[in-house]
């Protein structure tokens, strides 16, 4: 045993090495993570409100039709991305984010619906709203993507990484603040230092960076008395268990039934209306309820995956616009993922934020799925992937044909 433990230790590697070195390994990984992810999401969604809509609906797939709708439409979007020319996909970023800043705007004039305390949402059409800061946060990564390319041989000088990206990305997260959601705010404000860190700025000026917007984190959350209150429950939940500290303690109850294997996909107890927001950002509880510790453990092994690949990607890509946008949008994604699962195991405070692909919550879904369709794009820029992923359709065609 002494013997054939370390050789199959070591095969497992090189299978792994064998795997990765093939040219298409990230495009079809990120494939993979994003039809997984987005599968469990969905079943989860439907485990977690089917009493919810059931109650309030009178149809316990209502909630997870609707998810099913914006899942189809990011689908949809994520082809649609992959077909586009990089000089289209990049003409339509200053655009985008301008059409994001228009709809946030908006949430301020009596077109915008106030929900939970935040007024971050503008109707459509039958019910079903949009929320622009979730568009906002890919528009804002693509936008600073094509700036950093286009700047490349000038992010040697501190003014060039740091204009105009820290004043335009900053007012757009002062409009978020402005609509008093914090939780999209702190993942454009992880955006900001994590691109600011990809474009090479020094270590002084990133620890002003950091101290300054941790200034100004402080100041938001001390000018609102409900954050204040958010904030003392956090340090305590047991101090107010039937207010502010009630999810964090049903969220603590729901993972301590759960136990290492879980009680069975539908099997929560806490999704009966004991746990607010159970299948929106507390939707982590119910899966370490239904699934254990192993499924949530299985849960965060798939989101670092996608942050492996997502930086392997950035590293490996031969288009600066590709290296940038990769590593932002996996900035992006894995900041959201770490403040949703922080808050609900209680290492953070309450924030309302959604948990990538798994929440429900249509605008967060459909620009999750678009970002990874430009993540899977960057993916093809990878040495040799362009001309595998050709070869790869032309032999389709042919089989198709016979």
């Amino acid at each position: 045993m002494s013997i054939s433990a370390p050789r199959r230790s070591t095969s497992a590697l090189d299978a792994v090495r064998q795997v990765l070195s093939r040219p298409l390994a990230s495009y079809q990984i990120v494939l993979g993570l994003t039809a997984i992810l987005l599968g469990l999401g969905l079943i989860m969604v439907l485990s977690a409100s089917s009493v919810y809509a059931l109650r309030l609906f009178d149809n316990s797939f209502y909630i997870v039709t609707r998810q099913a709708v914006f899942a189809v439409l990011g689908v949809l979007g994520f082809v649609a991305v992959l077909r586009l020319p990089w000089n289209v996909l990049r003409a339509l970023m200053r655009p985008a984010l301008l059409g994001t800043v228009v709809l946030i705007g908006l949430t301020f004039t009596p077109l915008g619906v106030e929900i939970n305390g935040n007024r971050n949402w503008l109707p459509l059409f039958a019910g079903v709203s949009v929320q622009p800061s979730e568009l906002a946060k890919l528009a804002l990564v693509l936008w600073i993507a094509d700036l950093y390319a286009r700047r490349y041989k000038y992010l040697g000088t501190p003014r060039y990484i740091l204009t105009p990206m820290v004043p335009v990305a900053g007012a757009v997260a002062a409009l978020v603040v402005a609509q008093k959601d914090l939780g999209t705010a702190l993942v454009l404000f992880a955006v900001i230092v994590g691109m600011l860190w990809v474009a090479g700025l020094p270590g002084r000026h990133m620890w002003f960076m950091v101290l300054a917007l941790g200034v100004l984190l402080i100041f938001f959350v001390a000018t609102a008395p409900h954050r204040i209150t958010r904030l003392l429950s956090f340090l305590d939940p047991t101090a107010d268990p039937e207010g502010a500290g009630h999810q964090s303690i049903k969220a603590m109850m729901a993972f301590a039934r759960g136990g290492f294997w879980g009680v069975g996909l539908g099997g929560s107890r806490q999704k009966w209306g004991a746990l607010p927001e159970a299948h929106n950002d507390f939707i982590l509880a119910v899966i370490g309820e239904e699934l254990g510790l192993a499924g949530t453990l299985v849960l965060l092994s798939l989101f670092g995956m996608l942050g492996f690949v997502g930086f392997r990607i950035a590293m490996r890509s031969r288009d600066r616009f590709a290296r940038y946008a990769a590593a932002g949008i996996t900035i992006w994604l894995l900041s959201q993922a770490i403040i949703n699962v922080g808050m609900v195991l209680g290492l953070l405070p309450v924030i309302g934020i959604p948990l990538p692909l798994i929440s429900y919550g249509g605008s967060s879904l459909l620009a999750t799925l678009v970002g990874l369709g430009v993540l899977a794009k960057c993916a093809t820029t990878e040495p040799g992937a362009a001309q595998a992923l050709a070869a790869s359709r032309r032999q389709r065609r042919r089989g198709s044909k016979k």
